[in-house]
């Protein structure tokens, strides 16, 4: 199968950046869906082991933590009545770290809401961390475990904050749960608590629902496969971290703050992560696609 071209790659990486859903990028671009989900994972696949790679020995003085809410297939309270669905059908959570300073994305993984993945999340954290950091997260007890085990060689300056929320009526017949205040608790060693709070990931989570349509709020738009969902953040995490300049920080991208980055990364750099991943594989066992057959004549 030909590949697309690079000048396509770039514009179907470009749409799924800034919001595009997979459809309407066939429709924008005329390329076929499955190949646009094809380039979805590899780009994903390539951004995460770049990360993984670069994103380590990081001082970061203050990280705040959350979770935020998506679904694959279906969400859990409408699983017992869907059609096929697959093992990883249901509610899906993405944990993810940024640092206050810089707004990186530091750190993520994606699964349940449970405690192994607060261990999972927290284990990676400590690993890219040099130093002592003030961690902030909101009050899930999965955390507290889940940092102490994490941080017990290096410390850590760990806080919750607890939101209030009450049901306020905003309209005739329509209830919102609004925040009426918050309460901040010193967990482990001495945070600041005049400076705790996750401000910062909360405006994270605003950008990922408005940049990946997978995760908008209240439309139709889903992941269908556990693997694209994966593929979607590490694309969006990519992108956020090394070519999205923010105003915020004087135009630079949070790679560049954090010192892993000497200049703003276009679409294409992306791309040629990609490329050069194929250029490496080309001529080993992962590059074939298995033994052909010649078609037997009559």
């Amino acid at each position: 199968m030909p590949r697309l071209a690079r000048e396509q790659r770039i514009q179907v990486i470009r749409a799924l950046c800034e919001g595009c859903s997979v459809n309407s990028t066939v429709r924008m671009t005329g390329i076929a869906k499955t190949s646009i989900l094809r380039l979805l994972v590899d780009m994903g696949r390539v951004c995460m082991n770049h990360e993984d790679t670069k994103l380590r020995g990081l001082f970061c003085e203050t990280i705040e933590a959350d979770e935020i809410w998506g679904f694959n297939h279906c969400k859990a309270r409408t699983l017992p009545r869907a059609t096929a669905a697959p093992e990883s059908a249901g509610d899906v959570w993405t944990w993810y770290c940024v640092d206050r300073h810089s707004k990186a994305i530091l750190s993520w993984v994606m699964g349940d809401r449970d405690s192994g993945h607060a261990h999972a999340l927290m284990d990676d954290l400590a690993s890219r961390i040099i130093g002592r950091p003030e961690l902030f997260t909101d009050a899930l007890g999965a955390y507290a475990d889940a940092v102490f085990d994490a941080f017990a060689r290096t410390g850590v300056d760990y806080a919750t904050i607890h939101k209030v929320y009450d049901n306020i009526e905003t309209a005739l017949g329509r209830q919102e749960a609004i925040c009426t205040g918050c309460k901040k608790r010193s967990v482990f060693g001495s945070p600041r608590l005049e400076r705790a709070g996750t401000s910062r990931i909360e405006r994270a989570n605003l950008t990922l629902r408005m940049s990946q349509r997978r995760w908008t709020r209240k439309t139709n738009a889903h992941s269908k496969a556990f693997a694209n969902m994966q593929a979607a953040f590490a694309l969006h995490a990519a992108f956020y971290n090394w070519a999205r300049p923010h105003a915020s920080l004087g135009g630079k991208t949070p790679a560049m703050v954090l010192g892993v980055a000497n200049r703003v990364w276009t679409i294409g750099d992306l791309v040629g992560l990609l490329e050069a991943d194929e250029r490496a594989i080309i001529g080993t066992e992962q590059n074939k696609r298995g033994l052909y057959k010649p078609r037997k004549k009559s």
